[in-house]
Protein backbone atom coordinates (compact mmCIF):
# COMPACT_ATOMS: atom_id res chain seq x y z
CA UNK A 1 0.00 0.00 0.00
CA UNK A 2 1.58 3.28 -1.23
CA UNK A 3 0.83 6.04 0.88
CA UNK A 4 1.34 9.87 -0.72
CA UNK A 5 3.48 12.77 0.72
CA UNK A 6 0.84 14.83 1.05
CA UNK A 7 -1.19 12.39 3.37
CA UNK A 8 1.55 11.75 5.40
CA UNK A 9 1.88 15.44 5.78
CA UNK A 10 -1.49 16.05 6.65
CA UNK A 11 -1.27 12.80 9.20
CA UNK A 12 1.31 14.55 11.11
CA UNK A 13 0.00 17.98 11.38
CA UNK A 14 -3.14 16.17 12.92
CA UNK A 15 -1.15 14.40 15.24
CA UNK A 16 0.86 17.49 16.38
CA UNK A 17 -2.33 19.67 16.46
CA UNK A 18 -3.52 17.01 18.50
CA UNK A 19 -0.71 16.62 21.05
CA UNK A 20 -0.54 20.35 21.38
CA UNK A 21 -4.42 20.58 22.10
CA UNK A 22 -4.26 18.29 24.27
CA UNK A 23 -1.25 19.49 26.28
CA UNK A 24 -3.25 22.98 27.23
CA UNK A 25 -5.42 20.41 29.28
CA UNK A 26 -3.68 19.68 31.69
CA UNK A 27 -1.42 21.74 34.44
CA UNK A 28 1.63 22.28 34.50
CA UNK A 29 2.75 21.79 38.11
CA UNK A 30 0.61 18.50 37.88
CA UNK A 31 3.73 17.15 35.50
CA UNK A 32 6.29 14.64 37.05
CA UNK A 33 9.27 16.58 36.27
CA UNK A 34 8.15 20.18 37.62
CA UNK A 35 5.99 19.84 40.43
CA UNK A 36 5.36 22.36 42.74
CA UNK A 37 7.84 24.40 44.59
CA UNK A 38 8.16 24.17 48.24
CA UNK A 39 6.16 27.68 49.22
CA UNK A 40 3.61 27.12 47.43
CA UNK A 41 0.14 27.28 49.14
CA UNK A 42 -1.34 23.59 49.59
CA UNK A 43 -4.07 23.00 46.99
CA UNK A 44 -7.46 23.21 48.03
CA UNK A 45 -9.65 19.45 48.59
CA UNK A 46 -12.08 20.46 46.14
CA UNK A 47 -10.80 21.49 43.13
CA UNK A 48 -13.90 22.41 41.33
CA UNK A 49 -15.50 24.46 44.52
CA UNK A 50 -17.22 27.79 43.52
CA UNK A 51 -17.58 30.82 45.34
CA UNK A 52 -20.61 31.00 47.15
CA UNK A 53 -22.10 33.85 44.80
CA UNK A 54 -26.16 33.18 45.87
CA UNK A 55 -24.99 32.67 49.63
CA UNK A 56 -25.87 36.45 50.66
CA UNK A 57 -25.90 37.57 54.23
CA UNK A 58 -29.19 37.92 55.88
CA UNK A 59 -31.17 41.30 56.19
CA UNK A 60 -30.48 43.90 58.67
CA UNK A 61 -33.12 44.67 61.18
CA UNK A 62 -32.53 48.26 61.38
CA UNK A 63 -31.61 50.37 58.69
CA UNK A 64 -27.84 51.33 58.42
CA UNK A 65 -28.15 55.19 58.42
CA UNK A 66 -31.01 57.30 59.16
CA UNK A 67 -32.30 59.70 56.23
CA UNK A 68 -31.66 62.75 58.59
CA UNK A 69 -27.84 61.47 58.81
CA UNK A 70 -28.03 60.98 54.98
CA UNK A 71 -29.33 64.67 54.33
CA UNK A 72 -26.53 65.76 57.04
CA UNK A 73 -23.46 63.91 55.26
CA UNK A 74 -25.13 65.00 51.44
CA UNK A 75 -24.95 68.51 52.62
CA UNK A 76 -21.32 68.17 54.32
CA UNK A 77 -20.21 66.64 51.02
CA UNK A 78 -21.50 69.41 48.81
CA UNK A 79 -20.01 71.87 51.01
CA UNK A 80 -16.69 70.40 50.47
CA UNK A 81 -17.22 70.16 46.73
CA UNK A 82 -17.62 73.68 46.92
CA UNK A 83 -14.90 74.57 49.47
CA UNK A 84 -12.24 72.56 47.15
CA UNK A 85 -14.01 73.74 43.69
CA UNK A 86 -13.23 77.74 44.92
CA UNK A 87 -9.87 76.87 46.22
CA UNK A 88 -9.06 75.58 42.84
CA UNK A 89 -9.92 78.76 41.24
CA UNK A 90 -13.56 77.34 39.54
CA UNK A 91 -16.90 78.36 39.96
CA UNK A 92 -18.97 75.69 42.60
CA UNK A 93 -22.43 76.29 40.98
CA UNK A 94 -20.93 75.41 37.27
CA UNK A 95 -21.67 72.03 36.21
Amino acid sequence: MRVDRNTLILAAALLLSALALGACSISVADLPLVGTPADAPARPKDPNGFLPVNDLPPDRDEASISPEERAKLLKELAAARDRQATAAGQNPDAK
